[in-house]
């Protein structure tokens, strides 16, 4: 089986003229699919393919910053092809999304995957009159900005640059960056990394940005058998590496292997940041060491992976009355990537998993949530089919009651948690096409598949209740607002 992706948003050179087709493309073909919920606003981000929305309230007004892939397209504000970086929108108007600007990735990076938003005046030494924005720079490093002004960024400086892992080179390389967390309020900034002579490329590195001038680095972790100086064959399970830590207060929640080989695990906070008191090097990457702050770890099976783990705390549970121990439970959200493999069905089909916390040393899956192929003919649309992520922000209306989830080619879902054990699909948003939508091709039996579908990367929400999706595929921004009985759960104005 062999897939590849023909982007439509070719550049080619012409002494002195750049040619670029489709940057600003509109809609062709089909037409956009929804339940309960209904487009608002959209902008085709100059044909990007797209990583991670993450809106920010400046005041009155509203700004979106969005990270995009590695590649490249037409910049039309300037006239030159650059390299992806990120995007600056103003979604104060959720209607009419204006482009602020691009800001592409420092060279030699290409990419800027995931962006994090903290106001000086919510960091613990920050200047209260400034907000500010750290990226990172493709694989190699995390930048950090000063966005004070969204339309001016200025650049403030490299905060980490990855080193290289010793881990075989493959086509992942050997040092990376992905999703990361900064935590506005203590200032600590948990990055997905590469620390020099580890055995694998993502790992968590915890950095003190609480001044954003004097940032300094805490500690590097893994799982054991990761230490630079473990030996072994690696199992499978730890080669992938972390793919997103979420913190919350008292708690880190990882999730290893995306999409197969999963591993979750679950720490305590101050026991992580502050180490092993009965060691002499607290931070030392030995197994010890590494054990110290674990309170739980679930290990998935070879095909479901631990992309987003996101607590859910105190959800009542719905009964008839009959029952009154334990109907106060702590959840975690947990979605399985649809990887690659994922093209036309050809792999296990992933899901989002309800995971019960409540005894939080022994957590354990209580229910789970997919999409049917049938009747959307989701295995014959092209593209990935399953699930990517649920959204990053808390929201009183969504919390405990809606959940939020991307779906490549299946587009936004949006799922009722009143009842953790039974959940169910109450809306959906499928994005129409355009020519800027990525062609993709998948060879099976050696016949060659190849389809334009919509590949909603990511989702996010914004304390107004609008969700943005970001597509994969080149296709743009969607802003979607929720309708009907959908909307009705949440009493939104």
């Amino acid at each position: 089986m062999n897939t590849t992706v023909r982007n439509p948003c070719l550049a080619f050179w012409i002494p002195g003229i750049v040619v670029l087709f489709a940057a600003n493309a509109t809609a062709w073909g089909d037409e956009s699919e929804s339940l309960n919920m209904q487009l608002v606003g959209k902008h085709h981000l100059q044909g990007r393919s797209s990583y991670q929305p993450i809106p920010h309230k400046y005041g009155d007004q509203w700004i979106l910053f969005v990270g995009h892939h590695a590649g490249e397209s037409l910049n039309t504000q300037t006239g030159e092809v650059e390299v992806n970086g990120m995007s600056i929108l103003d979604v104060t108007d959720a209607t009419t999304p204006e482009l602020l600007g691009h800001i592409p990735s420092t060279s030699p990076a290409r990419g800027t995957q995931h962006v994090q938003v903290c106001d000086g005046s919510k960091l613990p030494e920050g200047d209260p009159d400034k907000t500010y924005l750290l990226r990172t720079n493709g694989l190699l490093s995390y930048e950090l900005f000063d966005v004070t002004d969204p339309v001016a960024p200025q650049f403030l400086s490299t905060i980490a640059e990855t080193g290289n892992s010793s881990r075989p080179e493959s086509s992942r390389g050997i040092r990376e960056t992905h999703k990361f967390q900064w935590e506005c309020t203590t200032g600590i900034a948990y990055f997905n990394g590469t620390p020099e002579g580890w055995r694998v490329t993502r790992l968590l590195q915890a950095f003190d940005l609480g001044n954003p001038e004097n940032p300094h680095h805490i500690r590097d972790f893994g799982l054991i058998g990761w230490e630079p100086d473990s030996q072994g064959a690696l199992p499978d399970y730890e080669i992938s590496g972390l793919h997103q830590p979420f913190v919350v207060g008292h708690r880190i929640f990882l999730g290893y292997g995306s999409g197969n080989n999963g591993v979750l695990q679950i720490l305590d906070t101050e026991k992580f940041l502050k180490g092993n008191p009965t060691s002499s090097d607290p931070f030392e990457p030995t197994p010890e060491n590494l054990l110290y702050p674990q309170i739980a770890r679930l290990d998935m099976p070879s095909y479901w992976g631990v992309h987003t783990a996101k607590p859910i705390y105190n959800v009542l549970i719905p009964d008839d009355g009959h029952h009154e121990q334990y109907r106060m439970k702590d959840l975690l959200v947990v979605v399985s990537e649809a990887g690659g493999s994922a093209r036309r069905c050809q792999a296990t089909p992933d899901a989002m998993f309800l995971i019960d916390i409540t005894e939080e040393a022994m957590p354990f899956p209580i229910s789970s949530f997919q999409v049917p192929a049938q009747p959307g003919n989701f295995c014959e649309r092209g593209g990935r089919f399953g699930p990517h992520s649920v959204h990053d922000a808390y929201h009183p209306k969504f919390d405990k009651t809606l959940v939020v989830l991307s779906y490549f080619n299946a587009g936004i879902r949006v799922v009722d948690i009143r009842n953790p054990f039974q959940p169910v699909e109450v809306g959906y948003f499928i994005p129409e096409i355009t020519s800027n939508t990525a062609e993709d091709c998948i060879t099976i039996n050696e016949t060659e598949h190849c389809n334009r579908a919509i590949q909603t990367n990511n989702v996010n929400i914004d304390d107004r209740g609008f969700i943005y999706a970001v597509d994969r595929a080149n296709t743009g921004l969607h802003i979607v607002e929720l309708t009907g009985a959908a909307r009705s759960i949440l009493e939104l104005p």
